[in-house]
Order: C-alpha cells, then structure tokens, then sequence
C-alpha cells in the first residue's frame, strides 16, 4: 500500500517556543503538547518530564498533561500533536517512542539537541507500528 506524504505546517513562533523550551533543559527529553483548534490555533503546552531516566526516555506528568487537555478542550482545541526532546541522538523515534505511542492520531515530533549550533526538528505520523517521517514546514505569521 503506497504511503500518501503529509505535510506539516506549523507557525514559527509556536516552533521558537518548543525549541526554547528544548534548549532551556538540553541534558534531558523535553515533553509537551500541542493543541489546535478549527481556526488553526496553535497552543503549545509544557509537560514535565517525570521518568527516572529522563537523559533518555520521557513521561509526561499525568496531573500536568490532564490539565494541558483541559486548557485544550476550554479553547475549543483538540490534541493535535506530541513533542519531545532527544538530546543526545537524532530527532527519529526510538523503539521505545515507538511503542509507547499510544496516540494513532496526532502528529509526532522530535527535536535533537544533538547537532553543533542547530537544532533539527523533525514530524512524523503513526502508520502501522512504525512511525513515517513527513514534511515539516515553518509558517511566517503575518
């Protein structure tokens, strides 16, 4: 079955903030969420990362991540894509990200911290039990 490619588009000021939010804690996976409503709005939601290895693996805080839906659902928002940080490999799925994924519907995206002087940010879908990586393209905002 041939794959159909996607595109993601998203506002560059919501990018400037999770790649903040990345830079701001570069030793361990950052985590959040990303909320849009019908209108195309875009809110980013910052999740603390609770793992016990959080250098290489990440759990959002359940409290937080409850609240974050909430805040969505008052803004008429719905789940549109999860964040997350690698800081020390490349910005694609691990195994483990890939099996923990238990959302088949939202997008997927990963930043590496582990570049000299860029970050690299890249979008993915769940297909099947693997992840396909789509085109990820910034939107100036006038």
């Amino acid at each position: 079955m041939p794959s159909t490619q996607q595109t993601l588009y998203l506002p560059r000021p919501l990018v400037n903030k999770i790649l903040a939010h990345a830079q701001k804690k570069p030793n361990v996976e950052v985590c959040g969420l990303i909320g849009n409503d019908r209108l195309n709005q875009k809110d980013y939601y910052v999740i603390d990362n609770i793992a016990k290895n959080p250098e290489c693996h990440f759990l959002m805080d359940a409290p937080q991540q409850i609240n974050a839906i909430k805040q969505m659902r008052e803004k008429q928002q719905r789940l549109f894509a999860i964040v997350h940080s690698h800081p020390t490999t490349n910005a694609e799925p691990s195994q483990l990200d890939i099996k923990e994924n238990s959302y088949k519907d939202v997008f997927y995206i990963i930043i590496s911290l582990n570049t000299k002087g860029v970050l690299e940010m890249r979008a993915y879908i769940q297909q099947a039990n693997n992840m396909q990586e789509i085109d990820l393209v910034l939107q100036d905002i006038d």
